[in-house]
């Protein structure tokens, strides 16, 4: 372990931060969050801090682990910061203080190409091309063209080095491999599988990148190869910490989809056809369930939907669509166990039957305490879960177990300026912690209007009025303006009335990948970005680019959400108020999250717009405008839009 002074040397005004970063300056915050990391990896502790933008977070904990000389992993919210994190900031960090230490990064396995099936689904061999037994549309199709092109001199196999596919491409989840599917060590490409070299980098590395699903996919020892990694860590250090009770809570769980029937009903045909044509029976087994997994989506809500499965499981039509599920999984359970030993492949496809079955009975277990069982559907496929209520109990036994230092950090962990709420969830109330503000002058660079005489949220004329409130914001900041909403019923009213009434270009989420749209954004410096929940996080265009951001209301989570419902009635018996526990701190961390898109430099300025009154004539909108930046405040309209306009005078004097 290097001493302090290694620390304070690196990030000082000569050190070799200041040597490899082209306008380097120190920030105490940034220091004083760097010697608080290595003096918990020192001890072996367990940290909390809330680093305001600005901060310079990533170097305040990458320093102090290369110091260290223990093996680190990283963990991050989103494959963006991921490859962030990898590909610049680490080898910065290493090169400006002249280390040895080996780096990696891990995704998880829906990243990587698997050859075995993408030979098997797709092979040129003439008797296998007849009898594929996957379907393709043409896009489809001209995207595997591009995926074989690639296959054949990608070192990596990260299919984010195709960056002309597009993220949603349906050959995809034909050309990856899942926990369901992998073969494992019987798999005949095994020796040169991309996941496999990539998990033997891992474990090599000293300093390991992965996100936080993969991270709690391992903990919940769902994805058994990635095992060993994590109890070799020294140090886990979590990098936008705020997601994870969400994450946690739904690895801790159980959950069973129609997607993981169809793909093993669509394996099991893939046999059928191509290896054990003789087993006629499997492939009426394998249709039969292909047929009641699609009815039993049907069964449900054309769009996507949660609900409480315990009562839908309590009416007729839905236990007896689930009761056919059943049989047909059976009736292909009963074939497949006829064909074991025949290939590898439909061993695996006997082995997944197995475990779905217990799926089915544990989503059938209507009364078991603690948890909440509920369904979720998108357009194609629906999930049933068995979620714990709490994770604390069993995360705090992981992280006392471990003896490693933990780091937990994000720009938005506290609310009103502590941090119970993050660390009841994971039980994580002996750890210390550390509330470092934004270096940037709110005050001067931004100002929050909170609008008057709005209608209320859901009535009739309030798409009309948000638009009547944006266009004068959006002429004053000349487009360069996001409107941030908390269901897409909104965004599509405010689209297209909005697009009806203002020249500038826009962009609305659902209709380009969230990549592209965001290049749009930035390549039309006058257009307007509408989204939802996505773009509340994890977005970051600075500079003049946006100086408007609008979010329609205060982001209270559905008071229909399955799975609030649950912990609210938990929390209730055991005395205490739902709202206070759960629904208000979960919103201000969202506000948080949503109102930090528009600072992100020092030179930053803009209006932030909150179209919701409860901020300023409800007791608890205390609570929230406790949580945000010091900005200016105004009710009025004109004060914003004059704001904007000067920001406007001032962009054009600096051009």
């Amino acid at each position: 372990m290097k001493t302090t002074k290694s620390v304070s040397q690196a990030f000082s005004s000569t050190g070799p931060l200041a040597s490899a970063i082209a306008g380097f300056n120190p920030r105490q915050a940034q220091l004083d969050m760097s010697l608080e990391v290595e003096q918990v990896i020192a001890d072996k502790q367990t940290l909390l801090v809330e680093a305001g933008t600005g901060t310079g977070k990533t170097f305040a904990y990458l320093v102090p682990a290369f110091l260290s000389e223990q093996k680190t992993i990283v963990s991050t919210g989103t494959k963006t910061l991921q490859e962030q994190l990898f590909h610049k900031d680490l080898p910065l960090v290493k090169k400006a203080l002249d280390s040895t230490l080996k780096i990696a990064l891990l995704k998880g396995r829906s990243n990587y190409l698997c050859t075995y099936r993408l030979e098997e689904n797709f092979s040129s061999q003439p008797h296998k091309r007849r009898q594929a037994a996957v379907q393709l549309d043409a896009a489809a199709l001209a995207d595997l063209v591009k995926v074989r092109q690639w296959s054949s001199h990608t070192q990596s196999g990260d299919l984010g080095e195709l960056t002309d596919v597009a993220e949603d491409s349906a050959i995809f989840p034909q050309v990856t491999s899942t926990t369901d599917n992998c073969l494992g060590r019987q798999c005949p490409d095994y020796e040169t599988c991309f996941l496999v070299k990539a998990r033997e980098r891992a474990i090599e590395a000293d300093v390991l990148v992965v996100n936080h699903h993969l991270f709690f996919a391992d903990l919940a020892l769902k994805d058994t190869g990635f095992g060993e990694l994590i109890p070799s860590a020294e140090t886990i250090i979590f990098d936008e910490a705020h997601q994870l009770p969400d994450i946690a809570t739904e690895y801790f769980g159980q959950s069973f989809s129609s997607r993981q029937l169809l793909d093993l009903a669509s394996d099991c045909l893939q046999q059928y056809r191509v290896e054990l044509t003789d087993v006629k029976q499997l492939g009426k087994a394998a249709e039969k369930l292909q047929r009641s997994a699609a009815d039993f989506r049907l069964l449900f809500g054309q769009n996507p939907e949660r609900g409480d499965w315990r009562q839908r499981l309590r009416m007729s039509t839905f236990a007896q669509g689930f009761n056919h599920v059943i049989d047909d999984l059976k009736f292909l359970y009963e074939v497949l166990k006829l064909c074991v030993s025949r290939t590898e492949a439909i061993d695996n496809c006997f082995e997944r039957a197995t475990t779905l079955l217990n799926l089915c009975d544990l989503m059938q277990q209507v009364d078991k305490p603690g948890t909440s069982l509920w369904y979720e559907t998108t357009r194609r496929h629906i999930t049933l879960h068995l979620t714990p209520l709490s994770v604390a109990d069993k995360f705090s036994e992981v992280v006392s177990k471990s003896q490693s230092a933990w780091v937990f950090t994000s720009a938005t962990l506290a609310v009103d300026g502590k941090f119970e709420h993050f660390s009841r969830q994971l039980g994580l109330s002996a750890a210390r912690s550390m509330l470092l503000d934004s270096p940037f002058d709110y005050a001067r660079q931004s100002l929050l209007l909170v609008p008057r005489y709005l209608p209320e949220a859901y009535a009739n004329n309030r798409a009309q009025a948000l638009v009547d409130l944006a266009m004068p914001l959006i002429a004053a900041s000349d487009g360069r303006c996001f409107m941030l909403f908390t269901s897409y019923r909104m965004l599509n009213q405010v689209a297209e009335i909005l697009a009806q009434s203002i020249e500038n270009p826009l962009l609305v989420q659902g209709q380009l990948a969230k990549r592209v749209l965001l290049d749009h954004f930035i390549e039309q410096p006058d257009s307007v970005l509408l989204a939802t929940a996505s773009f509340w996080e994890g977005v970051d265009v600075r500079g003049d680019n946006l100086t408007c951001v609008i979010i329609d209301k205060l982001p209270f989570a559905s008071p229909d959400d399955p799975l609030l419902q649950a912990k609210s009635a938990d929390v209730k018996r055991q005395g205490k108020d739902p709202f206070a526990e759960i629904q208000l701190p979960q919103a201000v961390i969202a506000l948080k999250q949503g109102v930090g898109r528009l600072i992100r430099d020092i030179d930053d300025r803009g209006v932030m717009a909150i179209c919701d009154a409860r901020l300023v004539n409800r007791q608890y909108g205390q609570v929230f405008l406790n949580s945000l930046p010091d900005m200016q405040r105004t009710r009025e309209l004109d004060r914003a839009t004059a704001f904007l306009e000067t920001i406007n005078r001032q962009t054009e004097r600096e051009i």
